[in-house]
């Protein structure tokens, strides 16, 4: 299966955005009003992304510095060392670098670098998991001679 079946068959289309220059505590209110993991870090409306800012960095900061974090700039702490994909990537290798980094969104760029969305890894599992059912089904069939 392919990242852009998986972008097309997502409830909601967009990915959603913070500026770099926005307060922690601004992003992390967006994460909780939405219930999602990770904001694409954008300085230009969500053409292209300069960065990545999730739960884990927040939690991580707040362990190590407390709640003085939650007033500093996203650019304080995103990821800036973005692992991205295009559409015409498949899930498997979706998964394997998801699995190797240890993140769990990834970014959806076209060739000319701009954001066209944002997979998690449920997503992708979720893709996989339907491709393997309908996989079963069809073995089934040939066996039962349908």
């Amino acid at each position: 299966m392919l990242v852009q079946q998986i972008l097309k068959s997502k409830a909601t289309t967009g990915v959603l955005t913070v500026a770099s220059t926005a307060k922690v505590s601004e992003a992390a209110k967006v994460l909780a009003d939405n219930r999602i993991g990770s904001l694409v870090v954008s300085d230009d409306g969500g053409t292209t992304a300069v960065g990545i800012l999730s739960e884990r960095d927040i939690v991580r900061e707040l362990a190590h510095v407390g709640s003085v974090c939650m007033e500093q700039p996203v650019s304080a702490y995103m990821t800036t060392k973005l692992v991205t994909c295009n559409a015409e990537a498949t899930a498997q290798k979706v998964l394997e670098l998801m699995t190797e980094g240890r993140f769990r969104h990834m970014p959806v760029v076209a060739a000319d670098g701009k954001l066209i969305g944002l997979v998690t890894l449920g997503d992708v599992v979720k893709a996989q998991l339907s491709q393997l059912s309908m996989e079963k089904q069809a073995l089934e069939g040939m066996i039962m001679g349908h």
